[in-house]
């Protein structure tokens, strides 16, 4: 074999004029791209320059090498580079040497000096053998290599590698893409629908159509779509939408890349409005921005994507497992192994509610899992043949109401319903919200996706598995007479976003058309329609309102009226909550919905009567907590001589345990102070913080800026006075990060922290934090609204989340020198809604210049810099 003759390399005049080169070429292609021309195209010009100067540097640092070859990889293999691509290259040598290795050195070293970033293996033969043989992963990579410069034989050794029928048998190689699929959208929580998806590996994703190529090549020597469709695994019209949805991601990757200069994959937030500006999107409205309309975009290509290939990967298991003998499904279907087909070919031409009907076959029959390729095509075929026409069809939508019917195990149908794009032929106003964003921390999938995993959370309460987290809707759920209601209600509670106006009451007008046309009874229509307009009413209640106070249960118990309705809406408002977002569902929100809902059966129970006097509450709350008490053997008279300092207020607002837990922390200090006492698992799955203590001006910014630095969130406050001038202040917590209540030796700590700090004349102010990458891009001008409360005033603020807000909050309101009596603190995403009960240092409502003063001081501690401007805006709002 001819030794290697190295070549003095590429002189470093030359590396400076490839430099520029390239420079030249990136330039030109991006105001190329910024003027119109298809990113594909693009990107293939950029492979098509970049091959040149890789194999003009091969030549000039390796010269006529004999011992090995170059070959592209990647997406540089398949002739594509965006503008921050990697190079991908492996140098299959025929034996190594210290000459060939200065020599690869010499070659990479250049690559990286002229501003190519080249990700590149150097590897014998043999090695590429075994490591291919082990590694699914590996040997994927070499089904995209491209011989670019060197000898031509290793291009036959690679691909004698490749065409060997002992590594990666069709069957096993698979079943290890589809494990590598797995475990690579697992990392975006199964789905495409993330705010910020990464659009080459996440799920819908271009990493997505190279694996369906990759299966196509392996499976079934077609190597792009076209040959599926000669291979009759696609549709022409399969390959079409596929190829669209590819060339969506493509200019979106491409502007990305443009627009971070770096090889960035993720539509992050950073970069959403900018990119969708370089688009040409504009915004329509305010309920549907030009960021939302380029976001519906991608998601629409990536669900596109994700459903077509699916459906492929399904077509390849069949090809590889034959159909079996069909046996008999009811009169219309019939089964081959694991999967059901049509017996008439011509059946959902013939007659369109089978398209729904073969859903419920297929729930009804044991062991089916599946659609045969044929039947997919099938229902592909009708449902555009068919249309909206669909929704109008008095035989569909008994066959959907019927479905609905089945109640828990419809809610799969309708996924895998949504996934042949049945869903939305049925109900038009559901396609319409298909990849629909909300640009905001709060709701964390599109909207389509959302609603489907409400769907989901509601068939969750039909498991006697999901009783021991979800205790109250598991009893609820076997006594809901009619399920298809409660389905009805998921699918159309958000139905109307993105359309302008309020969602709730757009969606209600709907949900009574829709329901008319199945054509249920006048109630169940009410009960859909009042459910959808009101499916934020016990959130925001249990939330925004003190739930401990039976005014306002009462009021909420008029609003619901009876038993069926409240059962319905706590059912869909815990899985409207925790189909928005994994991270706001909690213990606490668990209690407190589940405190509301009590009180309200109570209230109805006793048909809505006026809830009881002040005098008979304060006295049931003390004849409970004195029970308590004397059960522990505490005296009487201690007892009494504790609840003699109490307000009123005490006993009005907070439970007997609670009152029972503070009295007796009380006598055990015998009257040392400052007394802190942490119960780590109290009211309603949070943390309880109680402060016995001389109140003094500022003591509530003290307290808070403690907790900010410990990392705690406020979720309620109740700010008392005893009649000797002792702040009885109590706080319910949870750990900022996990939302979960204290651990022991968390509260430990914190009891330790807050004694230190209440020892000290002045407390520390609050740290100060920077804002987070993702808050950063959702600011919006602080509301803030003063309302007369008898002989309090009650400040509403409404502004962005941000680290130690409350701290800072609490700081304003001590330099406006207001009292603190109660707080309301709630988060929604980055938007929090906080409600506070405030007096000045006289115990007197908030004077109209004390207000101004306040306002002014708010604006000033939570972030913004100039008060006037956003008094301004405020006033406006």
């Amino acid at each position: 074999m001819p030794a290697v003759v190295p070549r003095s390399g590429v002189s470093p005049e030359a590396r400076r004029s490839l430099r520029q080169l390239l420079g030249d070429v990136d330039r030109s292609l991006t105001v190329a791209f910024r003027e119109g021309e298809d990113a594909s195209a693009l990107a293939r010009r950029r492979s098509e320059i970049v091959d040149r100067i890789v194999v003009h540097a091969w030549g000039a640092c390796l010269g006529d090498m004999a011992a090995g070859a170059l070959f592209a990889v990647g997406g540089f293999g398949r002739g594509m580079l965006f503008p921050a691509s990697d190079v991908d290259l492996l140098a299959l040598v025929a034996e190594t040497s210290p000459a060939l290795h200065r020599a690869l050195e010499s070659f990479f070293g250049c690559l990286w000096d002229i501003g190519l970033k080249p990700g590149h293996a150097v590897r014998t033969v043999e090695q590429c053998r075994e490591l291919a043989a082990s590694d699914a992963s590996v040997f994927t990579s070499l089904l995209d290599a491209r011989r670019l410069a060197g000898w031509p034989i290793l291009a036959e050794s690679l691909r004698g590698i490749l065409d060997d029928p002992a590594l990666w048998p069709p069957r096993q190689y698979l079943a290890a893409r589809l494990a590598e699929r797995d475990a690579r959208h697992a990392r975006y929580d199964d789905t495409a629908q993330n705010l910020e998806p990464n659009l080459k590996d996440g799920p819908g994703g271009l990493r997505t159509l190279d694996a369906l190529r990759w299966l196509g090549r392996r499976l079934a020597d077609a190597p792009d779509f076209d040959d599926m469709v000669a291979e009759g695994l696609l549709e022409p019209v399969e390959a079409t939408k596929l190829a669209r949805a590819e060339e969506t991601l493509r200019r979106y990757r491409y502007a990305l890349h443009v627009e971070a200069g770096r090889a960035e994959e993720r539509l992050l937030f950073d970069y959403q409005r900018g990119l969708a500006k370089q688009l040409g999107f504009e915004d329509e409205h305010a309920k549907n921005l030009g960021v939302e309309q380029f976001m519906q975009g991608y998601y629409r290509a990536a669900t596109q994507i994700e459903r077509s290939g699916t459906q492929l990967v399904e077509r390849f298991e069949e090809m590889l497992d034959p159909a079996t003998e069909a046996l008999p499904v009811g009169t219309d279907y019939v089964r081959h192994g694991s999967r059901i087909s049509l017996r008439n070919p011509q059946l959902f031409v013939r007659r369109p509610a089978s398209l729904v009907e073969i859903f419920i076959a297929r729930l009804d029959e044991p062991g089916i899992t599946g659609f045969t390729a044929e039947t997919m095509r099938r229902i592909q075929h009708a449902v555009s043949l068919h249309g909206e026409s669909l929704a109008d069809d008095p035989q569909v939508l008994c066959a959907f109401l019927a479905l609905l019917r089945r109640g828990a195990p419809a809610v799969e149908a309708l996924w895998r319903m949504n996934r042949h794009g049945l869903l939305a032929a049925i109900l038009p106003a559901f396609g319409k919200v298909v990849g629909r964003m909300q640009y905001d921390l709060f709701h964390v999938y599109t909207v389509d996706e959302h609603t489907l995993r409400v769907l989901r959370n509601v068939a969750r309460f039909a498991d006697p598995a999901a009783r021991r987290d979800f205790p109250i809707a598991c009893e609820i759920w076997p006594h809901v007479e009619k399920p298809e209601l409660m389905l009805l209600a998921a699918l159309f509670h958000d139905i109307a976003k993105g359309r302008g106006g309020d969602h709730s009451m757009l969606g209600e007008e709907d949900a009574r058309a829709f329901c008319a046309r199945l054509g249920l009874p006048q109630d169940d229509i009410d009960l859909v329609a009042w459910l959808v307009r009101q499916h934020l009413l016990m959130s925001t209640t249990a939330q925004r309102q003190d739930i401990t106070d039976p005014d306002v249960v009462h009021r909420f118990g008029a609003t619901v009226g009876d038993w069926e309705h409240l059962d319905h809406l706590y059912l869909l408002t815990i899985a409207d909550i925790i189909g928005t977002s994994p991270k706001l569902w909690n213990a606490w929100k668990d209690r407190l919905l589940a405190d509301l809902y009590t009180s309200t059966r109570f209230a109805l129970r006793s048909d809505l009567t006026p809830p009881a006097h002040a005098g008979m509450r304060l006295r049931e709350t003390r004849e409970r907590a004195l029970g308590m008490l004397v059960a522990e053997h505490v005296a009487a008279d201690d007892i009494a001589s504790v609840w003699a300092e109490f307000p009123d207020l005490s006993f009005l607002r907070h439970r007997p345990e609670q009152i029972a837990w503070q009295t007796a922390a009380i006598l055990r200090a015998r009257g040392a102070t400052p007394l802190v006492e942490v119960h780590p698992f109290s009211v309603r799955g949070s943390t309880e913080l109680f402060i016995y203590t001389p109140d003094r001006d500022g003591l509530f910014a003290t307290v808070t800026a403690m907790l900010d630095r410990l990392r705690f969130s406020v979720v309620e406050a109740r700010i008392l006075v005893s009649s000797t001038g002792k702040a009885l202040d109590t706080f319910l917590l949870l750990e900022s990060e996990s939302q979960a209540p204290a651990s022991l030796q968390r509260a430990e700590e914190l009891r330790s922290r807050m004694l230190r700090a209440l020892d000290q004349p002045a407390g520390q102010g609050p740290p100060k934090r920077s804002l987070s990458r993702h808050l950063r891009h959702f600011q919006m001008t602080p509301r803030i609204e003063f309302v007369d409360a008898g002989e309090r005033t009650q400040l509403a603020l409404v502004c962005t989340d941000r680290p130690g807000l409350l701290a800072a909050v609490a700081q304003a309101l001590a330099e406006a020198e207001v009292r603190v009596h109660d707080a309301r603190i709630a988060t929604f995403g980055e938007r929090v809604e906080d409600f506070f009960q405030l007096t000045d240092r006289s115990n007197a409502p908030l004077s109209p210049q004390r207000r101004e003063i306040l306002r002014e001081c708010l604006l000033r501690h939570i972030g913004f810099e100039n008060p006037r401007n956003s008094l301004n805006a405020d006033a406006n709002a």
